[in-house]
């Protein structure tokens, strides 16, 4: 094999390593994903406090992908002009890879659909049980009443500056 032919290779190599690894990735986070939506579900926060590490850790690693990805965008001028997405270098691949690599990078945009799915259910999730909580709070703060806590009908300073002195 030349030169040309071996450094062709580890670039190949490298482009189905990188996407291989956004995939293991993506899997990962829609799976936390809908275990935090579970917790979320249940309110469990131990559980959801236990989640933590484990997002820390799969935001570091797309962190290092996100480099990853940036390095062999960079590095495609060698081949030609820089390009600006991972589609446009899967273009570039020889021949035999092209399809492959735009088969894989079709899943991982569908995958990312999947992700932001999961992550506005959980962000609706957790806004509406901040929301119940916050009228369970009203509901001890005022003890049941319908009459608001902060001014009784024509009066003003409030309920519970009233009742001081």
């Amino acid at each position: 094999m030349s030169a040309d032919e071996t450094s062709t290779a580890d670039w190949v190599d490298e482009f189905a390593e990188l996407l291989a690894e956004l995939s293991a990735a993506q899997d990962e986070l829609l799976a936390l994903l809908a275990e935090k939506r579970d917790v979320l579900a249940r309110m469990d926060a131990d559980q959801l406090q236990r989640l933590v590490p484990r997002e820390a850790e799969l935001v570091e690693r797309l962190h290092k992908f996100q480099q990853r990805r940036s390095d062999l965008l960079a590095r495609s001028e060698e081949r030609g002009p820089a390009a600006k997405s991972l589609r446009e270098l899967a273009h570039r691949l020889p021949a035999a890879h092209r399809r492959p690599a735009a088969n894989k990078l079709e899943h991982a945009s569908h995958r990312l659909r999947e992700l932001r799915q999961s992550s506005l259910t959980n962000w609706v999730l957790a806004q509406r049980t901040l929301l119940h909580l916050s009228q369970l709070l009203e509901i001890i703060a005022t003890g049941g009443r319908l009459q608001p806590t902060y001014g009784k009908e024509h009066e003003v300073g409030g309920a519970l500056l009233n009742q001081v002195g």
